[in-house]
C-alpha cells in the first residue's frame, strides 16, 4: 500500500516535541494524521495508552506552568485526617473552588496521593496567580510543607533543559493509583492547551542522527527511534526573557 513520511510538531511552554511517522497515502486529511503503532500484546497496549496520558499530561504542565509557578505540597493534621479516598478528594476539591473563588484568574493544577509509609493521604498544587499567602489563608485541613518558585533551570541526564518540567511532570503523574479511579488530576477550566501543529509531508530522510531542524531558538536535546516504528525528536528553548510561550519562540 503506498505510503508517506510526515512530521509533526507539537509546542508547550519551552519545550518543542516533532515526530516523524509513516501513513497511508489513502489518508484524505493530514490534519488527522497519526502513527500507526501495532502491539504484539495486550500489555503493550495497555503500556501505550499511559504512555500517550503521560505524554499529554506533561505538555500541558509545561504549557502552564514557569518559574513564576508555585509548587506546594500540604498534608492533612490529625483533626482533619479521612481514610477513603472519596473523603479526600471532597477535601481538594474545597480548596480549588476557595482558591479560585478568592482568585478567579488563578491556573490550579491538584494531584492526590498517599505517603509510601504512612499511607496517609496528601496533595500537591501547581498554581499561578496565586500568592503564598493566599494558599496559607485557604488551607485549614492541616500543614503546608513547602511552597517554592519552579526551577528556571532543569538538568536531565546532566544537561539543561531550562524550563522542560516534564520530570516534575511525571512525578505528579504517578501519584494517582487504580483505586483513586475517575482522573489523574484536578485542573481549572482556564488551563491552556499544547499547541498541535498541522502534520506536513516530508521529502527529506530523518533517522536519529539525521533530525529535522530545530526551531528557531530551539536546541535538541533528545533524538530516538521508538520501539513502535516512529522517530521522536525533542527541543527546548535555549533563553527564555519572557513567561508566554508564543513571545518565547520569537525573542529567543
Amino acid at each position: 500500500m503506498p505510503s508517506r513520511r510526515v512530521k509533526r510538531r507539537i509546542f508547550a511552554g519551552s519545550v518543542c516535541e516533532q515526530y516523524v511517522f509513516t501513513t497511508p497515502s489513502r489518508t484524505g486529511s493530514l490534519q488527522t494524521a497519526e502513527p500507526r503503532v501495532r502491539f504484539k500484546t495486550e500489555d503493550e497496549r495497555i503500556q501505550h495508552r499511559e504512555s500517550i496520558s503521560r505524554r499529554h499530561h506533561a505538555r500541558v504542565f509545561n504549557a502552564n506552568f514557569n518559574p513564576q509557578s508555585l509548587y506546594t505540597t500540604l498534608t492533612l493534621d490529625n483533626d482533619h485526617e479521612v481514610h477513603t479516598l472519596e473523603e479526600g478528594r471532597k477535601i481538594g476539591d474545597l480548596l480549588v473552588r476557595r482558591l479560585k473563588y478568592a482568585n478567579p484568574d488563578a491556573q490550579i493544577m491538584l494531584y492526590m496521593g498517599r505517603g509510601r509509609s504512612t499511607s496517609r493521604i496528601h496533595y500537591h498544587m501547581v498554581s499561578n496567580g496565586l500568592t503564598e499567602e493566599a494558599i496559607r489563608g485557604k488551607w485549614k485541613a492541616g500543614k503546608i510543607v513547602r511552597i517554592d518558585k519552579l526551577k528556571t533551570n532543569n538538568y536531565y541526564n546532566g544537561e539543561n533543559h531550562g524550563q522542560d518540567y516534564t520530570g516534575l511532570a511525571n512525578y505528579l503523574f504517578a501519584h494517582w493509583t487504580p483505586e483513586q479511579g475517575g482522573k489523574r488530576w484536578k485542573q481549572t477550566k482556564n488551563i491552556v492547551q499544547p499547541e498541535y501543529e498541522k502534520p506536513t509531508v516530508v521529502t527529506r530522510k530523518y533517522t536519529v542522527d539525521n533530525p529535522p531542524v530545530a526551531p528557531k531558538g530551539y536546541k535538541l536535546v533528545e533524538s530516538k527511534a521508538t520501539q513502535y516504528g516512529y522517530l521522536y525528536f525533542k527541543y527546548v528553548v535555549e533563553c527564555v526573557k519572557n513567561n508566554t510561550e508564543r513571545t518565547q519562540r520569537k525573542q529567543c
